[in-house]
């Protein structure tokens, strides 16, 4: 890593917004409304992408390497589970609908992501398959209408592949 400053310009800026708004429009998500803080998030994702060759959050350190930082790549793991418990994910760029609409305010949002040793434990061993289909760490959820599968706590607001609420999920495992 070099010590020159990195310069994203107002243009990749406002195309990365864009690009990410349509996205996450399309995709039954929501962006921070506040639209200058919304967009300093995205030239912060635009500098780690520069920097790092991957687009980690912006409110969280990398390791430097994208396999431990995998689950912070925005968007990151914990972005529904955030959304959803709090109206926001941690660093504020995806919002639920209520605060999107002005409806409700955004709580305060903990860190969810395990500490480095917890992550280090969790990892599997070298040849090893990672997970064990009778001892999952979270159910899955299906999409009823179109075949989606989750793992997480709950299912989603809305299905990501063809916009089903979370009514019409069940628990798959």
């Amino acid at each position: 890593m070099s010590n020159e400053e990195i310069v994203i310009s107002d243009s990749q800026i406002e195309s990365a917004y864009q690009t990410m708004k349509k996205d996450a429009e399309t995709n039954g998500y929501h962006l921070n409304p506040d639209v200058e803080f919304t967009k300093e998030l995205v030239k912060g994702i635009l500098t780690n992408q520069k920097r790092y060759g991957y687009g980690n959050c912006p409110c969280r350190l990398s390791s430097l390497n994208l396999e431990e930082d995998q689950d912070i790549v925005c968007p990151c793991d914990y972005r529904d589970a955030d959304v959803a418990e709090f109206g926001a994910c941690y660093c504020g760029l995806y919002v639920s609908e209520a605060v999107a609409s002005g409806k409700q305010a955004a709580a305060s949002i903990p860190e969810r992501r395990p500490p480095e040793e917890v992550r280090k434990a969790m990892a599997p061993e070298e040849g090893k398959s990672q997970v064990n289909i009778t001892n999952l760490p979270y159910p899955v959820w299906r999409c009823k209408v179109c075949g989606y599968l989750c793992a997480r706590d709950g299912p989603p607001e809305i299905c990501p592949i063809c916009k089903a609420k979370k009514e019409r999920f069940e628990r798959f495992m």
